[in-house]
């Protein structure tokens, strides 16, 4: 599989005070592709995720070292402006995070942050998006509904939409459709899957399953080592490390 490197990770190694999170990971993940990080709980998976976009900053005890580069930009560069580089990230977390305002507001509230006030430039990109997650033509006439009275699935995708209404150039889930109904996880799914064409997705997923519908390419992370990680039909199918077929075979858990 040839594939365009879009997040390149050199000797990465996270410390929790004196617990040793992530053990020199070294990876390639692939632009245009969906990854999916598998493996054990506690194994360093939302680690892993949340060092992709500088939410791990040293602080209370947390050491990071090691290089993340984005699009060739180390983000762990001292130099580096945070927000910029998470402007480059869309994330949806377990649970949906909206926020404590309408449907509309929480998808302009990025581009407003960014300098966006044209008010029909506002309203085009809100739809659009919404649009994007499959949302708009459940909400339409509700725009400036309080963001909370959604289903969890519509929250998600409202998350989803206001993610990308900030430009990303990737899409971080943890765990995105846990919270969710299976029809809704299915809409999320299915999201994920259009929207590779445009963005690189990079998923932590516990469900085997859901690995297997939605990956290109898989990272199994074990006790915060990077076990192995490939083409998704070759790791899934044909797994050349004894623990990640120990893991697929449900031999650990």
């Amino acid at each position: 599989m040839q594939f365009q490197s879009h997040i390149s990770i050199k000797d990465l190694n996270v410390y929790y005070g004196s617990q040793h999170a992530l053990k020199n990971i070294t990876l390639e993940i692939p632009d245009k592709n969906i990854t999916a990080i598998i493996g054990p709980s506690g194994c360093g998976k939302t680690t892993l995720l949340k060092s992709l976009n500088r939410l791990l900053e040293p602080l209370d005890g947390v050491k990071v070292t090691g290089k993340v580069c984005v699009g060739g930009e180390n983000i762990y560069d001292p130099k580096v402006e945070v927000t910029h580089v998470r402007k480059k990230m869309g994330l949806l977390s377990q649970k949906p995070q909206v926020l404590p305002m309408s449907i509309f507001d929480n998808v302009a509230f990025g581009p407003r942050i960014h300098g966006m006030k044209n008010k029909r430039k506002l309203s085009q990109t809100v739809e659009h998006y919404l649009q994007v997650a499959s949302l708009w033509e459940e909400v339409k006439d509700r725009l400036h509904y309080p963001a909370s009275r959604l289903s969890v699935g519509q929250q998600q995708r409202l998350c989803l939409a206001r993610g990308l209404a900030v430009g990303p150039e990737i899409i971080l889930g943890d765990e995105p459709t846990s919270a969710l109904d299976p029809q809704s996880s299915q809409n999320v799914e299915r999201r994920l899957i259009e929207l590779k064409s445009e963005y690189t997705v990079v998923v932590v997923t516990h469900i085997l399953r859901q690995a297997k519908r939605i990956a290109d390419y898989i990272v199994f992370l074990y006790l915060g080592e990077l076990v192995e990680c490939g083409p998704a039909e070759e790791v899934l199918s044909n797994p050349k490390n004894q623990r990640t077929k120990a893991y697929l075979t449900g031999e650990i858990s």
